[in-house]
């Protein structure tokens, strides 16, 4: 497989939802899955499974967290734990990385940061541009996260996501 020459630093959700979906592998094309020290533990706590995945280059990284004050004053209104703050930390040494969170505080973050951010629902629709599932798998998938996985996305977002692969789906069948 030709990996992407993109390198990502997750946050937990991501590497638990996936797994949750047995979808981790579409990871596996980044060139490296940066995994901060704060997140693995998180991750073998709560689903070591998803780091254990066959083709994903993870890669455990120490992380000092940042101290200055405007990161520290963003930890605290936006009451990011400790694996978002090794995962923001990290970036500054991966600047060109994907930030790959379902926090939406974590987001928040990033954007402000001026990071690049995407979540599971992202790393799903992209597996349909990088042909790793069909548009009818991610649909099925879209369709099971409620019931699937631990990931908390308010119902009318993920109704509009799948209304607009819907879309792109019905457009796809027309030409």
């Amino acid at each position: 497989m030709n990996r992407s020459s993109l390198e990502v630093v997750c946050d937990a959700g991501p590497l638990i939802h996936l797994d949750e979906l047995g979808c981790l592998e579409l990871l596996a094309d980044f060139q490296t899955v940066f995994v901060p020290e704060q997140v693995w533990q998180e991750v073998e706590q709560h689903r070591p499974s998803a780091l254990r995945c066959s083709g994903v280059q993870h890669r455990r990284t120490s992380v000092e967290l940042l101290e200055y004050a405007s990161f520290q004053a963003l930890v605290r209104a936006l009451a990011l734990d400790l694996g978002e703050q090794a995962a923001l930390s990290l970036m500054t040494s991966h600047p060109d990385a994907i930030l790959l969170t379902d926090d939406a505080a974590a987001r928040l973050s990033a954007e402000i940061l001026g990071y690049r951010v995407h979540g599971s629902i992202g790393i799903l629709l992209r597996a349909t541009r990088r042909r790793q599932r069909t548009q009818h798998e991610v649909l099925s998938l879209l369709r099971d996260l409620p019931v699937r996985t631990s990931l908390h996305v308010r119902r009318a977002l993920l109704e509009e996501i799948i209304t607009q692969v819907e879309s792109v789906i019905d457009r796809e069948g027309e030409e």
